[in-house]
């Protein structure tokens, strides 16, 4: 193809142009581009490949746009549903699509098909409810999505199958009550994300376990703030233990405004130091080994991309690296520290240094290793339960003995007062005989006092002493008391009583 030049004059000298060439190049564009090179439908401005049809009561995209368009804004409408016609032309270059502030409540399968290399769409500030599958399968380069300030209430678990390049994902001002963990395990994680805002929704409680094993660069862009949390130790652990890392997600938000978090708050609650060293070890900050066991810790740090470069200080300060073994120390080149003979000089605090220097970023994790030794600690435990199992021995021998004296051996003054009682009956007709008078009442005092003193027994001599004759025989030491009785005053009439045995007559004994 021969080329012909055209000089034109011009002030500052003169100009060569290929007439055909810049003929060509024209076609070129405007094949393109799919229009007329400068033409814009009249309810937007665009501005090369810029588009904005903002605010001008649109219920679909213009047919007539530029197919090199690369930005569209299409908010502020009266959009109602996305459809797959709603898109009428394909916009292979189209990276970006703001719809926001229009009245989306439906999106139907297929709606982004004339879309395919979208990287960035906002759907926020809608009326979105709920997230279907598989809407936005279509979407497979897209990077960032806005959907907060909806009424969300569901996700489905396969809402975002295929986005498997995206990275932020805003969902906050919605009603999630449920955390999305299906982002992060199961079959349609992300594997990618590394924003997710969820953020001033409903959500009660956090799978914390299953949090656990989910690493440090994807738990780093997790917003919680300004959901009603049921407060509790595990939930308090893990944002202590980002905190610690220095996760923005919750240093930035500790403080800030009405979306603070109270669990970071000094003794807002009061949790146990094992309950807070036991969430930490389930998120990998703690590692327990025995002696004589290989033990393998990952540093698991938000800088993991290739050109990352790991290096490990030990307790006593010994720097470890890859390439180069220390003893019973490895290093590998994704990060992890192997302990392949672990002893009890070996535990302490761990650093782990991530450094890209292409990125011009640094982190240091620090990791806690106890080497404990088991025989030690069976043979302590064994001495303990011993001395348990002695202690609660001779607690029950000694309730037993209790039991034994109190109910199975005879009470001594129980059988005096019994057979006292015996020897009183026996002789109260005696003792009815020697009582002329009734007796007085006496205080209590007194009657303790003089039991067993007012009563005398009388016994009858079968061969009387001529000394004593025929008189009954006193017992020793009581003629005394007998006298006093003998003398008694009698009342009237009593000549039929038995006091009159005691006249002068002489009783013989039968």
């Amino acid at each position: 193809m021969s080329l012909k030049w055209q000089t034109i004059p011009t002030q500052l000298g003169v100009l060569r142009v290929n007439c055909k060439g810049l003929a060509y190049f024209l076609v070129f564009t405007v094949s393109i581009c799919g229009s007329a090179w400068g033409m814009c439908p009249t309810a937007c401005i665009c501005a090369s490949d810029i588009i904005s049809c903002t605010n001008k009561n649109l219920s679909r995209v213009p047919g007539n746009l530029y197919k090199c368009v690369k930005r569209l804004d299409m908010s502020y409408n009266r959009i109602g549903g996305l459809e797959p016609e709603w898109i009428p032309v394909l916009f292979e270059k189209l990276d970006t699509l703001i719809i926001n502030h229009n009245s989306i409540n439906n999106i139907m399968t297929g709606s982004f098909s004339t879309t395919p290399n979208l990287k960035y769409l906002d759907l926020s500030s809608n009326s979105l409810k709920t997230l279907g599958s598989p809407v936005l399968q279509e979407l497979g380069a897209l990077e960032v999505l806005l959907l907060y300030n909806n009424q969300i209430t569901q996700i489905e678990s396969s809402a975002f199958g295929g986005l498997y390049k995206l990275q932020k994902l805003y969902l906050s001002y919605n009603l999630v009550s449920h955390f999305p963990l299906d982002l992060y395990t199961g079959r349609y994680k992300l594997t990618d994300l590394v924003l997710l805002d969820i953020s001033f929704n409903r959500i009660k409680s956090m799978p914390i376990q299953h949090l656990s094993s989910v690493p440090a660069k994807h738990l780093s862009g997790i917003y919680l703030h300004g959901n009603p949390f049921y407060c509790d130790c595990m939930l308090y652990a893990m944002l202590i233990f980002w905190y610690q890392r220095h996760f923005s997600s919750v240093v930035d938000f500790k403080n800030e405004g009405n979306s603070k978090l109270p669990l970071l708050h000094d003794n807002f609650l009061n949790c146990s130091e094992s309950t807070v060293n036991s969430s930490f070890q389930a998120f990998g900050f703690i590692h327990d080994a025995q002696v004589g066991e290989r033990l393998v810790v990952h540093c698991d740090s938000r800088i993991s991309d290739a050109g990352t470069h790991f290096v490990w200080v030990s307790p006593d300060n010994r720097l470890l690296e890859p390439d180069r073994d220390t003893d019973n120390f490895k290093v590998f080149h994704n990060g992890s520290l192997e302990i392949t003979d672990a002893q009890l000089e070996d535990s302490g605090l761990y650093s782990c240094i991530a450094i890209n220097k292409k990125r011009l970023l640094n982190e240091t994790i620090e990791v806690r290793i106890n080497v404990s030794n088991s025989t030690v600690n069976r043979s302590h435990a064994h001495e303990a339960f011993n001395t348990a199992f002695t202690t609660l021995a001779a607690c029950v021998a000694s309730i037993v003995l209790v039991l034994l004296y109190l109910y199975l051996t005879p009470c001594p003054c129980q059988c005096k007062a019994k057979r006292r009682k015996r020897k009183l009956n026996q002789s109260s007709a005696h003792s009815s005989i020697l009582n002329s008078t009734p007796p007085q009442e006496l205080p209590a005092d007194e009657r303790k006092a003089s039991t067993g003193k007012r009563v005398v027994f009388l016994e009858p001599v079968h061969e009387p002493k001529h000394s004593q004759n025929g008189k009954i025989k006193l017992f020793p030491n009581d003629n005394i008391i007998a006298e006093g009785i003998l003398k008694t005053t009698r009342t009237k009439s009593d000549s039929d009583s038995v006091n009159s045995l005691f006249s002068d007559t002489p009783f013989m004994p039968s």
